[in-house]
């Protein structure tokens, strides 16, 4: 019985198997905001490796303390939010490791992009040393002494992104199905030596923090300028609308979605921009009113930028698509 199925209590109702089959567990989260999939490889007894694939806002809480399960997470798109009791909010970013019990208590976690996808090493300590340790006798990997360098009294760890990081990471996301079973035993093993080794002085220091009530107040200014898409509101404008110092909104903004709000908003726009070039047959030049440019070459421009494509060739590729799928 996998992990997850075992401590599904932890989650109560919001995570159902959907399919279940010799070598992996499909579990699907539906939420307000959308839905997630979850796709869980047995790799060792206590081990389990599994794919997450969010695209929605919220995210599923633990019901439950679980002390003795490690989970071991990598961002490979998106962005994830873990608000803790005592009013701090930190991030784990696209190429980011984290490591955490599941016996730390957090308030509420989120995913502040509505997208993420990335991989979950879950271990249940003490199946997982028995098992690991009749592997190999001349592989050391002490699981107890690997949660007492990097989560001492429950602490998250988080180790930015890194060239070796995204090594072991990045081929996980490209393995063949015939040699998935052997190579997910490989790259655990990898990972666990990897992190029993690593120098950690550097993540185990200070880390930017940012609290919940300037949190939450760049997410209704975010609501805000959304609604308002159409309006390009001046950074000043935005401090004196919230009331909040200019430094400290541009650093939180970007804390809590990993960009500027500029690039944030010309994104949003473009990808607004890019509904309308597939679902109507208005002109450039009234499309880059509807989001707010008047100037149809600088919408153009920006729309070239964020998509690759200039907005007239982004509309002829998909009009070239949608026949052919015909």
């Amino acid at each position: 019985m996998s992990i997850l199925s075992k401590e599904k209590e932890l989650y109560g109702s919001e995570v159902k198997m959907v399919s279940q089959a010799d070598d992996c567990v499909v579990y699907e989260m539906v939420g307000e905001s959308g839905g997630g999939i979850m796709t869980s490889y047995q790799v060792f007894p206590g081990v389990e490796l599994i794919y997450n694939d969010f695209h929605m806002g919220e995210c599923f809480q633990n019901k439950r303390p679980c002390s003795n399960i490690m989970e071991i997470n990598h961002c490979k798109q998106g962005r994830f939010e873990c608000d803790f009791n005592d009013g701090s909010c930190v991030y784990l970013e696209e190429g980011d490791l984290s490591v955490n019990m599941l016996g730390n208590r957090t308030k509420n976690s989120c995913f502040p992009l509505e997208r993420y996808h990335g991989v979950s090493v879950v271990i249940e300590l003490e199946e997982a040393s028995e098992s690991i340790s009749s592997i190999w006798s001349d592989i050391s990997i002490d699981l107890y002494t690997l949660r007492e360098k990097l989560c001492p009294n429950n602490r998250c760890f988080i180790m930015r992104a890194k060239d070796s990081v995204e090594h072991i990471f990045s081929e996980l996301y490209t393995v063949p199905d015939k040699i998935k079973q052997g190579y997910f035993k490989l790259k655990v093993l990898e990972l666990l030596l990897f992190l029993s080794v690593a120098d950690t002085s550097d993540c185990l220091g200070p880390r930017k923090y940012f609290h919940k009530n300037q949190v939450e107040l760049i997410k209704t200014m975010k609501g805000q300028m959304i609604k308002d898409f159409d309006y390009h509101y001046t950074l000043d404008e935005l401090s004196s609308l919230f009331n909040i110092p200019l430094t400290t909104m541009k650093l939180c903004f970007k804390g809590v979605y990993g960009t500027s709000i500029y690039a944030y908003m010309r994104s949003y726009r473009m990808q607004i921009a890019s509904d309308y070039l597939r679902q109507s047959s208005e002109s450039i030049s009234d499309i880059a009113g509807r989001v707010g440019y008047a100037n149809a070459s600088k919408f153009a421009s920006a729309f070239k930028k964020e998509m690759g494509l200039t907005p007239l060739e982004y509309r002829k590729n998909k009009c070239f698509e949608m026949k052919n799928d015909d």
